[in-house]
């Protein structure tokens, strides 16, 4: 009898269904993962290690404090790994890759407002917002800002302008700028705004660990460009998941 594909065997133990289950939302250090679980340390690090031996997870060093580490989901790679999964038991059973639900019929319903914050509002949550505004669609209003707000950074908007997207005349924004408004999410993409950023009515918390493309000694396209194309892919599945959340509510409140 042939044996179970590999990725089922990874994803099938509790403890590692648990922390995808955590890392499907958001990235995560180590010790809020034991935090959340209630698992001791040992068990989560040694779970962590198998996920991502198999090349579903990733790490990176925290901005903020060298010694931590974010963990961060791939769900392009889970995807691909489950389609080869289900087409190896039958070949009708392939997964179709996902594109974004229709915006659900009915009740009109007010816009699901995301907010996403870095430190400078120069790079990384302008091209989050830009992002989001094309992924999405008007069902979304979005916007961005910064703890210390500096000019937008030019190869920001070049890389976006690759991309067919405009935000030559964007002004980047104080956090400040939003004191008192409601965000249903609001998402931090540097490590250090994480400690800082202020709450928000309403909002769900997620946050992105993902590296400041102005920060290596060498700064080129190449960096934003590959940035880009991070927030490309984790604002399209955040974007699904607002979405079939919505979807589902109404199907439920329907019953």
């Amino acid at each position: 009898m042939a044996e179970p594909p590999l990725f089922v065997g990874l994803v099938a133990h509790p403890v590692r269904w648990q922390l995808l289950g955590l890392l499907a939302r958001s990235d995560r250090r180590v010790d809020e993962m034991v935090a959340a679980t209630g698992h001791p340390q040992p068990l989560v690090s040694y779970h962590l290690g198998r996920l991502r031996a198999g090349g579903v997870v990733t790490s990176r060093r925290s901005a903020k404090d060298h010694r931590a580490s974010y963990y961060h989901l791939d769900l392009d790679r889970c995807g691909g790994c489950l389609t080869d999964a289900a087409a190896s038991l039958h070949p009708g059973l392939g997964l179709v890759a996902p594109t974004l639900p229709p915006e659900p019929l009915g009740r009109r319903r007010p816009k699901v407002r995301v907010l996403f914050v870095c430190t400078g509002n120069s790079a990384r949550s302008q091209i989050a917002e830009a992002l989001m505004r094309e992924i999405g669609d008007t069902s979304f209003d979005v916007a961005s800002g910064g703890s210390d707000p500096k000019p937008i950074h030019a190869l920001a908007v070049k890389a976006l302008a690759r991309q067919g997207i405009d935000i030559s005349t964007w002004r980047s924004k104080p956090l400040t700028a939003f004191t008192g408004q409601r965000f249903e999410f609001v998402v931090t993409l540097c490590d250090k705004v994480r400690e800082v950023c202020p709450q928000f009515t309403g909002g769900e918390r997620i946050h992105w660990s993902v590296e400041d493309p102005t920060s290596a000694a060498r700064v080129d396209l190449a960096r934003f460009q590959r940035l880009t194309d991070d927030l490309a892919t984790r604002i399209r599945w955040l974007t699904w998941r607002i979405r079939t959340d919505q979807t589902t509510g109404d199907r439920h409140h329907a019953h």
